[in-house]
């Protein structure tokens, strides 16, 4: 099976299987938006859950934040979001798609590329030259392009009451003017209502800096994490729910003494590469990559990205960044409220006094929970060849999910649906249910068919009730990776199903 075989088989087991949909697709879907169904949302959940309980449940020194997806403008003016953040938006002038520039695919400048007219197939077949920019459309390969224009990747909407579109009107409707005065009211209008979707989830933990530390009493270094979704108006979206313009993150923002972030960017890349390989069948496709002195941010002094091997290649799954005091730094100049922090038993540099007030430089691990979605997913596909029970060759799929990721833990069967059968597998069920445990009942089809079900959503077991379980109180326990089956007492398949969820 090649690599993007792979891609596909997964797009098609998660629609077939519930995992994911493609958002509003009654009506023609929308671009890169999804939605999470039954299967889905349980897997998100459960990644969600175990990032918070090693960030949060086991750590004395991180808290959490759930913060408002709208802020301030003024926010994101301070962070730079507003004036920089920005991609290079190009329209390929033969098929009409809009790509970024510096994703494109590149080619000699003056040399000649062949392409489709229209982009469609079938079409007219066409030649051209390549601009000295040196890059081609990505859709159809023309060379005749836009000029590069810079796209600020935040969605903006209004926020109040007022509507800025008929203050526009009624400011505009008796003047005379030109395209780019019209254009330069419109923009006075709609700024003076404009609030913008986080881009982010990491400038909230900033903002929030002081009332977390004085409500928690917490002492640097300590840590502000945070799960939620962040909006990017992207113009290359790909790779399924890779690159979206909606999508989850789960980041943290770790407070430090100035001088020891480079101590605390250690602790933080190794720790957070060894969370994701506890999760997965093949640890060796996460690797951790340093950024070039040229990669860097401008606030950043260093940066790790952990990388997993997807079916393109190796590509970012989380960032690992040392941000230095810019965040609190430019939100107390924008603000005018000090956002610092003051130790009373370090010793002043400057001074060589007690007490020492400094604005913390930070360590932001921000991991893509989407992404992280994917990533298991494409982890845990398998496909094992094997004969039936008429010795005819099949191919059996499964996800070989970790127990703690998988959205349904057990599976109750009964053989048939009758002889008491279903009321003690619904009594199965309920204990499961008692030990907060999500399971499900299923008795439709064959029993083959209800294994190979649970297989391909990843159901760690499949718990069979027939007769000799009314009459000696047994069932079958049957192991998704292995296929092998047990005869054990009810407790016994509940403890195992139990120990190896929560261990």
């Amino acid at each position: 099976m090649s690599e993007l075989d792979l891609m596909t088989k997964i797009v098609s087991l998660c629609k077939r299987r519930g995992f994911i949909f493609q958002s509003s697709e009654i009506y023609g879907g929308l671009k890169s938006c999804y939605d999470y169904g039954p299967l889905g949302v349980e897997l998100k959940k459960n990644i969600a859950s175990e990032w918070w309980r090693a960030m949060v449940y086991e750590r004395e020194d991180i808290v959490g934040l759930d913060a408002s997806i709208m802020m301030h403008s003024d926010v994101w003016r301070a962070s730079g979001h507003l004036s920089g953040f920005n991609d290079p938006l190009v329209d390929c002038l033969n098929c009409k798609e809009r790509f970024r520039a510096d994703k494109a695919p590149k080619a000699e400048p003056g040399s000649e590329v062949e392409f489709i007219v229209g982009g469609k197939s079938g079409g007219k077949k066409a030649t051209g030259v390549v601009e000295p920019c040196g890059y081609v459309c990505p859709n159809c390969g023309s060379a005749s392009l836009s000029d590069e224009r810079q796209f600020n990747l935040m969605f903006r909407t209004s926020y109040g009451p007022i509507d800025p579109l008929g203050s526009f009107v009624n400011k505009i409707s008796e003047k005379d003017l030109s395209p780019d005065e019209i254009r330069a009211e419109l923009e006075r209008c709609i700024q003076s209502s404009a609030v913008y979707l986080r881009p982010e989830t990491a400038q909230a933990m900033f903002v929030q800096f002081l009332n977390i530390q004085q409500t928690t009493s917490m002492k640097v270094p300590f840590g502000i994490a945070q799960i939620g979704k962040s909006f990017r108006n992207e113009i290359i979206t790909e790779h399924f729910v890779f690159r979206s313009c909606e999508f989850e993150q789960m980041e943290m923002e770790f407070f430090c003494e100035p001088g020891t972030q480079n101590e605390w960017l250690d602790y933080w890349r190794q720790a957070r590469i060894e969370w994701y390989q506890k999760y997965a069948n093949e640890p060796e496709k996460f690797k951790l990559r340093q950024h070039d002195k040229d990669e860097l941010a401008h606030y950043s002094d260093d940066c790790y990205d952990i990388e997993y091997l997807y079916p393109w290649g190796w590509d970012e799954l989380e960032g690992i960044a040392s941000r230095t005091d810019y965040d609190l730094s430019k939100h107390a100049e924008s603000s005018g409220v000090k956002l610092s922090y003051f130790d009373q038993q370090k010793k002043d540099p400057k001074t060589g006094k007690n007490g020492w007030r400094y604005v913390p430089y930070v360590i932001e691990p921000a991991a893509g929970l989407t992404r992280a979605v994917l990533c298991y997913l494409l982890d845990a596909y398998c496909e094992e060849k094997g004969t039936d029970a008429k010795g005819q060759e099949k191919t059996r799929v499964f996800l070989k999910l970790h127990p703690k990721l998988a959205p349904i833990k057990a599976a109750v069967l009964p053989l048939v649906k009758k002889d008491g059968q279903p009321e003690r597998a619904r009594e199965i069920v309920k204990k499961f249910q008692i030990e907060g445990l999500n399971v499900r009942y299923d008795e439709t089809q064959s029993i083959g068919k209800r294994y190979a079900k649970h297989d391909e959503i990843g159901t760690p077991f499949c718990i069979t009730v027939d007769n000799d379980s009314l009459a000696d109180g047994t069932v079958t326990l049957r192991d998704r990776d292995t296929c092998d089956q047990k005869r054990i007492s009810v407790d016994e398949a509940i403890a195992s199903v139990i120990k190896l969820v929560r261990s």
